[in-house]
């Protein structure tokens, strides 16, 4: 037998008996004169059955009862108060609960689960009559037990509606404890929708994991070493900061202390642990110290902050007021040097840091810097003139010096300059004239023009690693000259003076010696050499007749002026796009 014969067996056997001869003969028509199931309420996020759900033949069972119902109502949130995610997650066990709990009431009101424990079917003669069912409330609990619903099965047969206590007792059997909405316990027993349809019955406490600890820096730590052009192309040295003063004891950096997690509970009162946020340290490098309370990083001196990749350290700051000159001899310092005037003829700068120079840098003076160097004024050479800096260059102008910065060099005008950039040489605000001379730039330079109208020899180099090949030519041209200094005092008549001399100048070799292995291993260790084709890029306004364009062994020579001139290296081979 079918299961739409055995309901239709079922639904015959509740309807009242007539004396009449002709209600039995009606009788088989009853199921199809029954109007269909009615379907459940649709919308946003609803829960849709197949119309062959038990919950289906159950609502056709009450209506046939106790007459017209509300449909079926199937939403987890019908007021939108919860997270989409959860209800679009919830919906797929919510069917497999409901074919659950609504199979096995069909079950129970057929007699199918009493007449399988006596043995005998349901209807069969000396078995038992249906059994009469009170109303059942299901509940519904979300899979991390924070939220709860019910929905409530009608009764059958005359069984007991509803009712508060009958809600409570099943609740108590769910375990059901926190988070209750007593309003909705109150109001549920005598709702007209109180059965077939979904229920938020119970909320709980979700738990709240703690906050990280985190650091508020009073100083950067990366510093931005570029300069800007304004809308009249000029570019305002004094603007890059590089040096970041601060005084003994001031704060640099300050901990913001991590949280404690809030324990939630679920709707059956059951603990949800939380964790606590993770605590971070203070970054703390040389010359810098932890307060007293532990949350803030102060400076243990006066200098200049910098951030070294994973702390804050300070370094000592040299502030020369005026010129490096007879009055303050030759500079060697381990931290960064701030000069407010010139570095004149003859002295020498050298610092570990960064050097702020606020006039100029006059020819015979030599300047190393182990940060970046800022030159407000320009750089006056004669030849003579050599500038070093591991990290870049800026100066307003640059004439007949000798330069090597292994990142980038930015500059208004190059005239006559010997310039070597691991990066990018760019000369494109003011002037923006690179005139006669060499630039060699590891990847890319930028200029308004390169050569003159007289056709003056400007060299542009592209690619390879243009400040180790600086310093392997330089301490070979020290070498060699010490060695002709070893020779000429070798010559000499012996004397003490001359022992003297010629010790020193074989420490001095020595010390070139380790230098130049070191300059050269760099070179061996990329693979690269002059004769290597390299990349790099020139792109300048106007190129003059008399530019060479140089990378590695491939030299091309311009006779012609060339307007947006852009050059690269293609296959081994120069090329003019």
């Amino acid at each position: 037998m079918s299961i739409k014969d055995k309901l239709t067996a079922l639904l015959s056997s509740l309807r009242p008996q007539n004396p009449q001869p002709q209600e039995p003969e009606a009788a088989p028509q009853a199921p199809a004169q029954r109007p269909a199931p009615a379907a459940a309420f649709s919308g946003p996020l609803a829960v849709e059955l197949p119309p062959d759900h038990p919950i289906h033949q159950l609502y056709e069972l009450r209506r046939q009862e106790s007459g017209p119902l509300p449909p079926v109502r199937l939403f987890l949130d019908p007021d939108g108060i919860l997270p989409e995610e959860l209800v679009r997650r919830e919906s797929g066990r919510l069917e497999t609960f409901l074919s659950q709990i609504c199979a096995a009431r069909l079950r129970e009101a057929s007699g199918k689960k009493k007449a399988k424990d006596s043995g005998k079917k349901a209807g069969e003669e000396g078995g038992e009559a249906l059994p009469s069912l009170d109303a059942l409330p299901c509940f519904f609990l979300s899979a991390d037990k924070l939220y709860a619903w019910v929905l409530t099965l009608p009764p059958v047969r005359g069984g007991a509606e509803l009712s508060r206590g009958a809600l409570r007792r099943a609740m108590d059997m769910e375990k059901l404890a926190y988070g209750i909405d007593e309003g909705a316990v109150d109001r549920l027993p005598h709702d007209s929708e109180k059965y077939f349809h979904l229920f938020l019955i119970a909320q709980g406490k979700p738990a709240f994991d703690g906050k990280n600890g985190n650091i508020v820096e009073h100083f950067p730590r990366v510093v931005e070493r570029t300069l800007q052009a304004d809308e009249y192309n000029q570019v305002d040295y004094t603007a890059l900061n590089l040096i970041h003063n601060v005084k003994e004891g001031e704060e640099i950096c300050r901990l913001i202390l991590p949280t404690e997690g809030e324990p939630g509970r679920t709707v059956l009162d059951q603990v949800i642990p939380a964790k606590g946020g993770r605590a971070v340290p203070l970054p703390k490098g040389r010359n810098t110290e932890i307060s007293e309370d532990g949350v803030s990083l102060v400076a243990s001196i006066a200098g200049h902050v910098e951030f070294t990749g994973q702390s804050f350290q300070v370094k000592p700051v040299l502030d020369v007021p005026e010129n490096v000159d007879f009055s303050t001899g030759d500079i060697h310092f381990l931290g960064d040097v701030n000069i407010a005037g010139d570095v004149l003829s003859g002295f020498s700068v050298q610092a570990r840091g960064s050097i702020h120079v606020g006039g100029v840098l006059e020819a015979g003076c030599t300047v190393e810097a182990g940060g970046d160097l800022v030159v407000v004024k320009g750089i006056w050479g004669d030849g003579s003139t050599v500038i070093r800096a591991r990290r870049s260059v800026f100066s307003k102008y640059i004439e007949n010096a000798e330069i090597s910065a292994r990142e980038n060099l930015q500059a208004d005008c190059i005239v006559n300059g010997s310039i070597y950039a691991g990066g990018q040489v760019q000369v494109n605000s003011g002037r923006g004239a690179i005139m006669g001379g060499r630039v060699w730039a590891g990847k890319r330079v930028l200029a308004k023009t390169v050569g003159s109208p007289a056709e003056c020899r400007t060299a542009i180099v592209l690619g390879g690693m243009p400040c180790a090949t600086f310093e392997r030519d330089r301490l070979r041209r020290e070498m060699r000259d010490l060695q002709a200094e070893q020779e000429r005092l070798e010559g000499q008549p012996g004397s003490q003076a001359r022992s003297s001399l010629l010790q020193k100048a074989q420490a001095r070799i020595s010390g070139v010696e380790i230098k130049l292995k070191h300059a050269e291993a760099e070179l061996e260790e990329t693979g690269w050499s002059l004769e290597d084709e390299n990349q790099g890029r020139l792109e300048c306004g106007v190129a003059y007749s008399g530019t060479e364009i140089i990378s590695g062994s491939q030299v091309l020579r311009l006779r012609t002026e060339s307007r947006q001139c852009v050059a690269t290296v293609l296959n081994g081979e120069i090329v003019l796009m």
